[in-house]
């Protein structure tokens, strides 16, 4: 608060500097008396000091000094207006010299692209890496998640009081989990509320979970009005900062809730923003801190904003010629999707348990749904990997897939959502969840972002994952490689079999006699719908390291396989 009093206090002088005229000299040869002065001097400088201060208070807006350049125009035609004989005469030179100055901070991106293309550029890979698949990617969509909270919304006291907040996904205890605040529904509720009992907790990567409320007191919320207003709180204790992006709730692993969020510094002017920090505040205590990207607590999996990384991204694929390429001639220029969960990116996790945000990116051509690209962005610090995938093949966009998954349930009216790019078995492949029209998740489709004609489906990602990776090795669509897993030959007598039917072909699980289990689509070793227990058989496999271990091809003694 100190820090804002003093800034519109400075504010207002200058204000009263450029309007009064100090020489006390009006035009047409008038003359202002010492107290008539004095009054004037008076009257503005309170005047502007309510008038900044107020808008400040209920805007929210930083007071960083380029803030007053769009407001010195009028104060100067004012002062000009107001005064007369030389001191005129100044004025209206500087009343120029903002104008000028007001010009430039609209025409800045125009002037600032290759600073906002040098502040976005990443790295260059071909690839991400091998996802393992003995883990569970968190791919539960926020909207389904919402939906399980809303549902489960009667364990909030004084329900009536309050509404649900936005979801954030975090590891919490080594947890891939959604964290939604219990926000106030309205002005009258704060008042007789005060403070909101806690949030909401269910896990990510598990839909069966159901959600569990956590009681813990919060004051300072988005919800929360004057003071206490979440944002209105960090402005007040830093009035100078430049934001973007929404507020986010994080939650240490001992359950304590804190909002965050992201602050920077323009790239030039008033236009354009490059990430430097968090502003983390307790959401009892109001205590706040401000925090350098790299000094953040470990807890804090989202540091960089989504919003923000969005902006990035966007630099990254207009500007790599400049302004009026990205207009115009188009050349190298690359959009990122706009189907991520969060301000267009969505959140994913890697092997250990670092968030990134992924976006893929595509051709400004209309109706080209081919990727031409991928990006990671680390949470919490910000740095960005573009992937170009394997230059050899055509990927196929988020969009792409999406139109996919509706085309094979256009009868049920289902659509996917959360489409992810994975290295699944060293295929790039898209996996999303796929909802009815209620919002109720149904099963989890993987589809091959270079061989679409390669798709599955089942109810859990592992069961997906499973159906999949029989799929991959069929005619000449044969993928040679698993990820990184070796592939490997083994003969022996089957113990068990199970079989079951999916779609149009039969999925094949059997036991060999040396304990290991393996699985076979039809699809691609249509003879395994005759195995049967005590067959002696020759598999070739990869080694995985999963209980069930996908076979990449299967002979069965006394059956003979087509084209031997």
């Amino acid at each position: 608060m100190t820090q804002l009093l003093i800034t519109t206090l400075i504010f207002s002088i200058i204000t009263t500097i450029l309007i009064v005229p100090i020489t006390r000299r009006l035009p047409k040869e008038a003359t202002l008396s010492f107290k008539q002065f004095l009054q004037s001097l008076l009257f503005v400088f309170i005047g502007s000091w309510i008038i900044y201060f107020l808008f400040v208070y209920l805007t929210k807006i930083d007071v960083h000094w380029t803030i007053f350049i769009y407001a010195l125009p009028v104060i100067l035609l004012m002062g000009i207006l107001a005064s007369g004989g030389a001191e005129r005469n100044i004025k209206g030179i500087l009343f120029l010299a903002s104008l000028i100055g007001l010009i430039y901070m609209l025409t800045a991106p125009i002037f600032n692209a290759d600073e906002k293309y040098e502040s976005a550029k990443m790295e260059q890979k071909v690839e991400i890496e091998p996802f393992d698949e003995t883990k569970t990617p968190a791919s539960v969509p926020p909207h389904f998640a919402e939906n399980k909270m809303k549902k489960a919304f009667g364990q909030v006291p004084n329900t009536s009081y309050y509404e649900l907040g936005n979801l954030q996904i975090q590891k919490v205890n080594g947890e891939f989990v959604y964290i939604a605040p219990v926000e106030f529904s309205g002005f009258f509720k704060w008042l007789n509320g005060d403070t909101t009992p806690g949030y909401f907790k269910m896990s990510a990567t598990d839909s069966n979970d159901n959600p569990v409320f956590v009681a813990k007191e919060m004051v300072y919320v988005p919800s929360a009005f004057f003071n206490k207003n979440l944002e209105r709180h960090i402005r007040l204790q830093y009035p100078t900062l430049i934001f973007y992006g929404e507020p986010q709730l994080e939650v240490d692993d001992d359950g304590t809730p804190y909002y965050i969020r992201s602050y920077g510094e323009f790239i030039s002017a008033r236009n354009g923003f490059d990430v430097k920090g968090i502003v983390m505040v307790d959401a009892y205590s109001g205590e706040t801190k401000k925090i350098p990207l790299d000094e953040v607590p470990e807890f804090i999996d989202g540091a960089v904003s989504p919003e923000a990384v969005s902006l990035q991204n966007s630099y990254y694929g207009k500007y790599v010629h400049g302004f009026w390429n990205s207009l115009f001639g188009k050349k190298d220029v690359k959009l990122p999707s706009d189907e991520g969960t969060e301000a267009n990116v969505s959140p994913v996790f890697n092997q250990d348990g670092e968030m990134y945000y992924f976006t893929d990116f595509t051709s400004p051509k209309e109706g080209v749904d081919s990727m031409l690209g991928y990006s990671l962005t680390h949470a919490r610090t910000g740095e960005a990997v573009y992937y170009t995938g394997n230059l050899e093949e055509s990927y196929m966009d988020s969009q792409g897939a999406l139109a996919i998954i509706e085309k094979k349930f256009i009868e049920k009216e289902w659509q996917g959502v959360m489409p992810i790019l994975y290295n699944f078995y060293g295929e790039a492949s898209w996996l999303a969840p796929v909802l009815d029209s209620n919002g109720f998740l149904q099963n989890y489709f993987i589809v091959s972002a270079a061989n679409p004609e390669i798709s599955v489906y089942g109810s859990t990602p592992s069961e997906a994952l499973r159906q999949y990776k029989t799929a991959l090795t069929r005619g000449a669509s044969t993928v040679e490689g698993s990820s990184d897993a070796e592939q490997k030959t083994i003969k022996g007598n089957v113990l068990r079999v199970y079989k079951e039917r999916v779609g149009d072909y039969t999925i094949v699980s059997f036991l060999l006699h040396n304990g290991q289990n393996f699985i076979v689509s039809s699809q691609n070793e249509p003879l395994s719908i005759y195995l049967k227990e005590g067959d002696e058989v020759v598999i070739r496999y990869f080694e995985t390291g999963e209980m069930f271990l996908p076979v990449k091809e299967l002979k069965i003694e006394g059956v003979v396989n087509i084209g031997q």
